[in-house]
C-alpha cells in the first residue's frame, strides 16, 4: 500500500506574519483590562501657581475615578489635556510652553501606542507622564487705550508695562476700565474685548482696549414701577439718587439696597436706559415687586435644662403704606427640662414706625406678658416699651428706651410685687456677614441701664451695666472651617443684691453663657440648691465650627464663667463647660444640637445638657 506526504513551503516573512496573529489570538484575554487603569504625574515646574492650574486642568485627573475608559478614550483624553494645558500655560504668560505626554512610555503619536494600552493587563496601572517646558515669562510691552478717555483711565486698568501677561489680568483690567468709566459718569460707555499681539522675538505682548466712551452723563426722569399697597412718596424718599445727578453706579445701587431693606419687597432690580432723553440725561427705573404683606414663622427649639419652646410670629410688613411693621408672637415655654417649676409663657405685640422724624430712624413701641416658673424663682410680668433706634453707619447702630414693668415675683417662698421704670441706653458695632451663621467679622454690644422703681417692694435706684461680644475668623477662607469666640461682661450698681428683683441679677448656665451648666445654676446657692444670682458676671467662650461633608458639619466647643455675689468681679467661683455639636445647614441657617459636659460640676449639676435649635449658638 502506497502513501503520499503533501509539504507546504512558506517564505519566512509570511510565516512571521503568521505566528504573530496566532500570539495575538492565544494571549489570554483576561489579562487584558478595559477599560484601563492609569496613573499621572504631572512633573512640577517649579511654579507653584502654575502647577496648581494644570492640576485643575487636567481631565486625565479629574476624571480618572469617575470615568474609566478604553484605550481610544484615554488617548483622545490624552491629546485633549494637551490642549488645555497650553491654554494653562499661555494664562500665566508661557506663550512658548511645550506638552509632552507620554503613556507607558510611549508618546501619543506612537502608533503602537493603541496596542501597548489595548492589551495591558489591570495591574500594574499604566504610568502617564505630563512634561512641560515652559519656555520664557512673556511680558506687557505696550499698553494702548483707543478712545477719547479722562487722563485717569489708563490707571484704572492696573495694568503696568514690564508685567507678567497674564491674561486673567488682562481680562480683568477691561472690567477695571469699564467700572472707571460708569464711575467717573460715563452711563453709556462700551470697552471691547482687549486685542493681544504676541512679540515673539521680544518675549512680549503689546495689548490694545479699543473704548467708546460716550458723553459724562447725569440721571433724568427717576421712576418706580411695580408699586400695589406702598405709597410712593415713602418710596422715593428711601433714593439716594435724584434728577440731575451724575450717573454713579454706587449711588444707584445704594437706591436698590435702600428700598429691599424696607421688607416690603420680595425683589427689586435697577433698569437704566440704553439712550439719552432728549435733555441728554439718562432716566432709570426702579422696578419692584411687594411680598405678600402677611407672614407667618412657626418656631421650636429644645434643651434639656429649659425642655422644649413653642412659637409663633405673625407679622405685617406695610400695616399704613409706609413700611410699618406689626408683630404679633405667642409661644409656649418651660415645658419640661431640669431648671424649671412649671409652664410658662410669652405674649407680646410690637409696631415698628421705620424713618420715624428722619431716615434710618426707627420708632418701636410694643407691650408683653411673660411668665417663668424656674428654679432660680417664678416670674409673672406684664411690660411696655417705647424706643428709638437710629442706624449710624452701615456698622453702628444706637437705641434709646423707656420701659415701665409691672412685676410679681417669688423665690424661696417669699414673693414680692415691683413696678420699675427704666431708661436702656444702648450701642451696638456688627461687621458680621450673616445673622444665623456668621462666618467673620465682630460684634460688640455696650448697654446701661438705669431703673428706678416706682411703686411695690422698696428698692433703691440701680443700674445694670452690660459688655457682651464675638468675633468670628474664617480659618479656611471658604467658610468651612470657623473659629468663633465670645465673651461678656456684667455689672449692677446702687442696690444691694437680695433688695434686687431676682430677674434683674445676673445668672450663668445655659446655652448663652456656660453650656453644660443647667440655666442660671452657676454661682452661690440658697439651703435650697437654687441659685441666688449675683451683681457682676464673665462669661467667655470658644467654638470650632466645621464642614465635614456637603450641608453637614461638627462643631467643638468650651465655656467658662463665674458669678459674684458682690460687685467685685472674678470673685466666684469659675465654672466650665466643654461639648460637641452636630450641625445642618439650610438655606435659611444652620440646624444645631449641641451636648455638653460640665468639667468642674457643682452640686447642683447634672451629667450633661443637650440643646436644639435653629442657628450657631453664638
Amino acid at each position: 500500500m502506497s502513501s503520499f506526504v503533501v509539504r507546504f513551503f512558506l517564505p519566512p516573512k509570511h510565516l512571521a506574519v503568521i505566528l504573530l496573529l496566532a500570539q495575538l489570538f492565544l494571549i489570554d484575554s483576561s489579562q487584558a483590562a478595559d477599560p484601563q487603569p492609569y496613573t499621572v504625574k504631572i512633573q512640577s515646574t517649579k511654579n507653584a501657581e502654575l502647577d496648581q492650574l494644570l492640576t485643575s486642568a487636567s481631565a486625565l485627573i479629574s476624571l480618572n475615578e469617575t470615568a474609566p475608559v478604553g484605550a481610544f478614550a484615554l488617548i483622545s483624553r490624552a491629546k485633549a489635556d494637551v490642549d488645555r494645558f497650553s491654554t494653562a500655560l499661555k494664562s500665566l504668560g508661557y506663550y512658548q510652553g511645550q506638552v509632552q505626554i507620554s503613556i507607558a512610555g510611549r508618546p501619543l503619536d506612537d502608533p503602537g501606542l493603541f496596542d501597548t494600552i489595548d492589551f495591558s493587563p489591570a495591574k500594574p496601572e499604566l504610568p502617564i507622564v505630563v512634561s512641560i517646558d515652559t519656555g520664557p515669562v512673556f511680558h506687557l510691552r505696550h499698553i494702548d487705550l483707543q478712545g477719547q478717555l479722562p487722563e485717569e483711565a489708563k490707571q484704572w486698568l492696573g495694568l503696568s508695562s514690564g508685567a507678567p501677561a497674564i491674561a486673567a489680568k488682562v481680562l480683568v483690567a477691561r472690567e477695571n476700565l469699564l467700572t472707571g468709566l460708569l464711575n467717573a459718569g460715563y452711563a453709556l460707555a462700551k470697552v471691547d474685548e482687549p486685542i493681544a499681539t504676541l512679540v515673539a522675538g521680544e518675549n512680549s505682548i503689546d495689548v490694545t482696549y479699543k473704548v467708546t466712551p460716550g458723553k459724562v452723563t447725569h440721571l433724568g426722569a427717576i421712576s418706580v414701577s411695580g408699586l400695589d399697597k406702598l405709597k410712593e412718596p415713602y418710596a422715593r424718599q428711601k433714593l439716594d439718587i435724584a434728577k440731575g445727578d451724575a450717573f454713579t453706579p454706587s449711588g444707584i445701587e445704594n437706591s436698590r439696597q435702600n428700598l429691599l431693606a424696607t421688607g416690603v419687597f420680595a425683589n427689586v432690580r435697577s433698569q437704566v436706559a440704553e439712550h439719552l432723553d432728549p435733555q441728554g440725561q439718562l432716566p432709570i427705573n426702579f422696578i419692584v415687586d411687594e411680598r405678600k404683606r402677611h407672614s407667618t414663622n412657626l418656631g421650636a427649639a429644645y434643651s434639656t435644662d429649659l425642655g422644649a419652646t413653642f412659637s409663633t410670629l405673625w407679622q405685617h410688613h406695610n400695616l399704613l403704606g409706609n413700611a410699618e411693621q406689626l408683630n404679633l408672637s405667642a409661644g409656649m415655654t418651660q415645658l419640661g427640662g431640669n431648671s424649671t417649676t412649671g409652664i410658662g409663657y410669652q405674649f407680646s405685640a410690637q409696631f415698628i414706625k421705620p424713618d420715624f422724624f428722619r431716615l434710618n430712624q426707627q420708632l418701636k413701641t410694643g407691650i408683653a406678658a411673660v411668665r417663668q416658673n424656674l428654679d432660680a424663682y417664678q416670674q409673672q410680668s406684664l411690660q411696655a416699651e417705647w424706643g428709638v433706634l437710629r442706624t449710624i453707619n452701615k456698622l453702628w447702630t444706637g437705641g434709646l428706651s423707656l420701659s415701665v414693668e409691672q412685676s410679681n415675683i417669688s423665690q424661696e417662698n417669699t414673693t414680692r410685687d415691683y413696678t420699675l421704670i427704666s431708661t436702656p441706653l444702648s450701642l451696638k458695632y456688627d461687621s458680621t456677614d450673616n445673622l444665623l451663621n456668621p462666618t467673620t467679622g465682630h460684634i460688640l454690644r455696650l448697654s446701661i441701664t438705669p431703673i428706678q422703681p416706682l411703686a411695690g417692694f422698696n428698692v433703691d435706684t440701680f443700674a445694670i451695666f452690660q459688655v457682651s461680644g464675638s468675633s468670628y475668623l474664617d480659618l479656611s477662607h471658604s467658610g468651612s472651617s470657623i473659629l468663633a469666640v465670645r465673651a461678656m461682661l456684667g455689672d449692677i450698681e446702687g442696690a444691694d443684691r437680695f433688695d434686687l428683683p431676682p430677674d434683674k441679677r445676673f445668672y450663668a448656665g445655659g446655652s448663652s453663657t456656660v453650656r453644660g451648666f443647667q440655666y442660671q445654676s452657676i454661682g452661690s446657692q440658697f439651703a435650697s440648691g437654687n441659685p441666688e444670682g449675683g451683681k457682676a458676671m464673665v462669661t467667655g467662650s470658644v467654638e470650632l465650627r466645621q464642614k465635614i461633608y456637603g450641608n453637614y458639619g461638627m462643631a467643638m466647643f468650651a465655656d467658662a464663667g463665674q458669678v459674684s455675689s458682690d460687685t467685685l468681679l472674678l470673685q466666684g467661683a469659675w465654672r466650665v463647660g466643654a461639648g460637641v455639636g452636630a450641625r445642618y445647614y439650610t438655606s435659611f441657617g444652620p440646624l444645631r444640637a449641641d451636648v455638653a459636659f460640665p468639667v468642674n460640676a457643682q452640686s447642683n449639676s447634672g451629667s450633661f445638657e443637650l440643646y436644639i435649635g435653629l442657628g450657631q449658638a453664638f
